[in-house]
């Protein structure tokens, strides 16, 4: 999970940080930090956020995947 799919996912549902945080046992300080790109995340916090929003709907895509339903998703820019 990217920090912009974090960030688009937490939107879609309209969950604030601690309400996130809450939801998934984790500290606030780790769903800002992941959002941030500021790493130190470790494996089972960042599952236990995916789990959390997946549990509220949200469907995360790797490259080339399409969506099951309406969403969003960020374009890699190109290199000109």
């Amino acid at each position: 999970m990217t920090p912009e799919q974090l960030r688009m996912a937490r939107a879609a549902v309209k969950l604030g940080v601690r309400e996130l945080a809450s939801e998934a046992g984790v500290a606030p300080a780790t769903v800002t930090r992941l959002e941030g790109g500021k790493g130190g995340i470790n494996m089972r916090s960042q599952a236990a956020l995916r789990e959390a929003l997946e549990a509220r709907g949200i469907q995360f895509l790797e490259n080339g995947q399409v969506a099951s339903g309406p969403g969003v998703a960020v374009r890699q820019a190109s290199s000109q």
